[in-house]
């Protein structure tokens, strides 16, 4: 499946004239609970030529492969992820810390992960992810009978919440790396445990009865969640580094930029 999607990135990139700097898994399979047949969400970074940022022309900046089915391929282009970066995107970090990378030619992701630090806002994270658990609890998990692969969808922005709560930094993409840090309950571990075994070896995870463990703490700690003050400012993150950032990339990629870049 990797040369499969290699190749795809290839054709990405001849069909729409851009070079592809980083490409990862994202998803299920990045986070660590796939299914057998689970698709494959693969996110990647991309550099237009120089000649596209010095034009009155407008392009879209995100490209989008038609899923099949099997393969849903999208990305976003430097400057639009870079803007989104600077804006501490908690999708965009997850892509940087994937454990599945299929494609990096360019120093762009080392980059931005050195620079993680001073633009990871905590606060704008937990905004994302509490909205992330509540919306997913509100369509899947209420009442006796719910759709249970989606407690993933819930416990993941829970534990990242408590993640970010504890001061630990970004949070990790994969699923057990945050159950190991912030589940204490021998209980909910071993239940959560037999969840994952379902899912990997390819049970039918849909509609059955609630599992009590999960849903209690899950309902527990959104009722704590209400009293969490959730609003976020416009944060002040720095767009010198960034523009320097961006312009190293477009000279790696395309060779010297041939004008001072100093005024702009």
């Amino acid at each position: 499946m990797k040369e499969e999607i290699l190749l795809l990135l290839q054709k990405i990139e001849k069909d729409n004239n851009v070079r592809i700097l980083f490409a990862c898994e994202s998803g299920s399979r990045a986070w660590g609970f796939e299914s057998t047949d689970s698709d494959y969400d693969v996110r990647f970074i991309y550099l237009r030529p120089l000649e596209f940022y010095l034009s009155i022309k407008t392009y879209r900046d995100v490209i989008e492969h038609d899923p099949d089915g099997v393969l849903d391929c999208n990305g976003w282009d430097l400057r639009k992820a870079l803007q989104l970066f600077r804006k501490s995107n908690p999708p965009l970090f997850e892509w940087l810390g994937s454990p599945i990378i299929y494609l990096e030619q360019s120093t762009i992701a080392d980059k931005m992960r050195a620079l993680g630090a001073e633009y990871y806002s905590p606060q704008a994270c937990t905004y994302h992810y509490i909205h992330m658990a509540q919306g997913n609890y509100r369509e899947y998990l209420k009442g006796d009978q719910v759709w249970i692969k989606k407690y993933f969808y819930v416990l993941r922005p829970i534990l990242a919440v408590n993640w970010l709560e504890r001061g630990l930094g970004v949070v990790p993409t994969e699923f057990c790396t945050l159950v190991e840090g912030i589940v204490k309950s021998e209980e909910l571990k071993l239940e959560i445990q037999k969840l994952l075994d379902l899912k990997r070896n390819g049970a039918e995870l849909d509609y059955g009865p609630r599992i009590e463990t999960i849903s209690s703490f899950v309902e527990s700690e959104l009722a704590r969640f209400e009293k969490i003050n959730t609003k976020v400012g416009k944060p002040e993150s720095p767009l010198v580094p960034l523009d320097t950032l961006f312009r190293e990339a477009l000279s790696e990629v395309w060779g010297k930029i041939p004008f001072s870049m100093e005024c702009i």
